[in-house]
This record gives structure tokens, C-alpha cells and sequence, in this order.
């Protein structure tokens, strides 16, 4: 027997992909009922859409010419990326990458991408997908020859994390081009179990929020592109098929799927960031530093002239499954850069009880009272953040906390009802 030396790196590169996985049931697509569960126990045994993929012999994609938007979170069970995997096996055609936000091999900076390259690896062509939408969009997949978009990047659970409006983006752009669109399921790292917080309003829409869903979505890209053609490509939806996880349950955090982490962007450096993030994010929009330019980002909070009196204030809202810890520091790059700083550090104690997004205000309702200097980002960029300049203009009235959470209650309840038809996972 003979192998080409695609065959070759496969069989040596990729038997965590494939030959290291026994058989899973038949792949899930737009024609299944999207109320079934995931198999298996969720501890340790989690396999995500591209393992399966693979496993299944690529057979979704049999015949077809395809590119592939990821970055470097699309890896497989072992550690290997799919890019390379796929480039190594004669099983499937890869003939294109779109890189996103901060690139395909994660080299750029919040707010910047990669650009047009061939990738040294594999040779392939290289496209920029950041902040590129609609018919710009799809020319780039026109041009690129693709019959197929597959699209597998690990996502962080908070509507303001840009890669699912890249999924969005190039849902829409592809079945403008012709395309079809594959996308292969990744855990929600701080679990599905519930959608949280205020709903995007349509005139707040941004690139860090395109369409009204809540602030935490609480679920997986998979679930979030079947919402996306259900409830708003319904104009012109795309030809989706998903490849689901097996082995994934809506309670389970990052740390119980077995999975290894790499982070998503260069300040999501581990899943208790993400597990943050959805909440604490909103300090982009105002003059403190979100944590930036440290090594824990989104956990620890400060600004010049800050002392213990934000922790004591943050305690004594009582929030549920979190602490706080009067904290100094300075970044080494951002907001308060070479300079020393006082805030909190977040200490979560108790993640099932812990609710990022109630705690993300309280801490804006806090800061607010105890330190004279705190200011929203002049462009008010808290409002794209949170989806409507509610948020804003109710702590600035002095609303409590309470009164601020109480504001999105039917709204929200609004997006649970919709996002439950859409749910695949239990």
C-alpha cells in the first residue's frame, strides 16, 4: 500500500481527529429537530464538531472545495489545527482561510487582523474577514473558489466577543455568494445553562453586537447559527448544515469537556477570563482599566486614586458566588500603561452561583459611588456594550443595582422564549 504524502501526515498528524475516535452517531444538519441532547457524561469525554467531522471521514464535505474561517482556537482533540489537519489529509479539500479578528494564526492585537497572506504552513491562501460584511464579504468568497465556508473558532458565551458576528457575517455573505455554510460546535465555556442580561436594541447594532440576542447568550455557536437563520437571514437564509459535540452538557464549564484551551484572543488567556468577560467587559466603556496589560484581564478593575473602598462597597452588594479584593497594579500596555493603580480582583467562589452580568453592574453602580473620577468613554461606548443607553443613563439617575437589572427583566424574557427553540444540548 502506498500513501501520498498528504496520506502520510495524516496518519501520523490527525489520529486525534480521527483514527483515535470510534464512530459517533450520524452528524447533526438544519434538518434535524434541534431538540436532541448530548451524549456522553461531559467529563473529559467531549468530542468536539471537527473531531466528529473527521471521524465521519469528511463526509459532509465530499466533493466540495472549501475554505475555512478559524483562528487559532480550531484545533482538534490532540492539540492539532484543522487547517493543517485538513491540508494533510486526502480526504477533503481545503482551499481557502478567512482569518478574523486578531487573524488566522492569532497574531494581531485587539482591533486588528492579519491581512491577505499565503500561510507558510500550508500554502494556502489567506483572506481577511475582520470588519468585512455583506457583498465586500462575499466577493472575498466569490474570489476565493470556495464551494463551502466551514467555520470552527472556540467562542467566549458574551454578545460583545466579535467571533459569532463573524459567523453571522459570513452566514449572510455566503448564501449571498452561493455559498454553503458548515460551522463545527464548540463548547460554551462558562456552560448554557441560562441567557443573561440586557437584549441588543436593533438601533445599538455594532460589530460587537449585530442582533438582539441577551448580553450572555448562554449558548454554542452551533445553536446561535441556527438562531441566526431562524430569526434574522430569514430574507435570504443560508444552505447551514451543523456538525454538533457529542459529549457536551448545558451545565458543564471548559474545565469538565477535556478539552485543551487556547485562548481565543490575546486577553481571553483562560476560561475563568471568559467566565468574567460577559460582565466585566463593560469597564471598556468607561476611563478604568478592565485589566488589560495584566496577567488576569477582566478580573482585576482599577484606576488612579481608587483605594479599598470599591471592595468594601462590591461585598457589601452581596452578590452571589464572588468576592472582592482590594488590589494594586500596573499595566504594561492600555488604559493607566507603566502605572500603578488600585481596584478590585475578582475571587469567584461558587461558579453556579456567580452571575457575570449582575455582577459587571453592581461594580459599575459602585465604582460610580465610591470614586470621584469615574467617567463613561466619551463616544458612549458602554451603550454598543450593552445594547441600549439604559445601562447608562439609570446608574447615572443613581438606580441600584437591583433597579438596573430589573429594567431588562421582560426583554429578556422575550429572547429566552426564542433562543429555547434553538437549543440542541441538555
Amino acid at each position: 500500500m502506498s500513501l501520498s504524502r498528504r496520506g502520510l501526515l495524516a496518519a501520523g498528524g490527525a489520529v486525534g481527529a480521527a483514527g483515535a475516535l470510534a464512530p459517533g452517531p450520524s452528524l447533526s444538519s438544519t434538518q434535524s429537530s434541534g431538540k436532541g441532547s448530548g451524549a456522553g457524561s461531559g467529563r473529559g469525554r467531549v468530542r468536539t464538531g471537527f473531531d466528529r467531522l473527521a471521524a465521519d471521514g469528511y463526509r459532509l464535505l465530499a466533493g466540495q472545495k472549501v475554505g475555512v474561517v478559524t483562528n487559532p482556537t480550531g484545533i482538534t482533540g490532540d492539540a492539532h489545527h484543522i487547517v493543517d489537519v485538513m491540508h494533510a489529509d486526502d480526504r477533503v479539500n481545503p482551499t481557502a482561510v478567512f482569518g478574523p479578528e486578531h487573524g488566522f494564526r492569532g497574531t494581531a492585537q485587539a482591533g486588528g487582523s492579519e491581512g491577505r497572506y499565503d500561510d507558510p504552513a500550508t500554502g494556502l491562501p489567506v483572506y481577511d474577514t475582520y470588519l468585512k460584511s455583506g457583498q465586500p464579504l462575499a466577493d472575498i468568497f466569490t474570489a476565493s473558489g470556495v464551494d463551502t465556508v466551514v467555520f470552527d473558532i472556540q467562542d467566549a458565551g458574551a454578545r460583545f466577543y466579535t467571533y459569532i458576528w463573524t459567523l453571522y457575517d459570513c452566514m449572510e455573505a455566503a448564501a449571498v455568494a452561493g455559498k454553503r455554510c458548515v460551522v463545527l460546535d464548540r463548547p460554551n465555556p462558562v456552560s448554557g445553562r441560562a441567557a443573561l442580561g440586557p437584549v441588543l436594541h436593533p438601533e445599538f447594532a455594532t460589530f460587537v453586537g449585530r442582533r438582539p440576542i441577551s448580553q450572555a447568550h448562554g449558548m454554542t455557536v452551533a445553536e446561535l447559527a441556527r438562531l441566526f437563520n431562524g430569526e434574522f437571514l430569514t430574507a435570504k437564509p443560508v444552505r447551514l448544515d451543523v456538525v454538533t459535540m457529542s459529549g457536551w452538557r448545558r451545565g458543564d464549564f471548559f474545565d469538565a469537556t477535556g478539552l485543551p484551551w487556547v485562548p481565543p484572543s490575546p486577553n481571553m488567556p483562560t476560561p475563568d477570563t471568559a467566565l468574567a468577560y460577559s460582565g466585566t467587559c463593560l469597564f471598556e466603556g468607561t476611563n478604568l482599566s478592565e485589566g488589560r496589560g495584566t496577567t488576569r484581564p477582566f478580573e482585576l478593575l482599577g484606576a488612579e486614586g481608587i483605594d479599598r473602598k470599591w471592595a468594601q462597597a462590591a461585598n457589601a452588594e452581596r452578590l452571589p458566588g464572588v468576592r472582592f479584593r482590594e488590589a494594586y497594579f500596573a499595566p504594561t500596555f492600555s488604559k493607566f500603561q507603566g502605572k500603578t493603580i488600585g481596584g478590585v480582583q475578582l475571587h469567584v467562589h461558587d461558579r453556579e452561583l456567580f452571575d457575570p452580568v449582575r455582577t459587571g453592574i453592581a461594580l459599575l453602580v459602585t465604582a460610580k459611588k465610591v470614586w470621584g473620577g469615574f467617567a463613561w468613554r466619551s463616544d458612549n461606548w458602554i451603550d454598543k456594550l450593552t445594547g441600549s443607553s439604559a445601562v447608562r443613563t439609570m446608574i447615572d439617575a443613581g438606580a441600584s443595582t437591583d433597579e438596573v437589572v430589573d429594567a431588562w427583566r421582560d426583554e429578556l424574557a422575550d429572547f429566552r422564549s426564542v433562543r429555547r427553540r434553538y437549543l440542541h444540548y441538555r
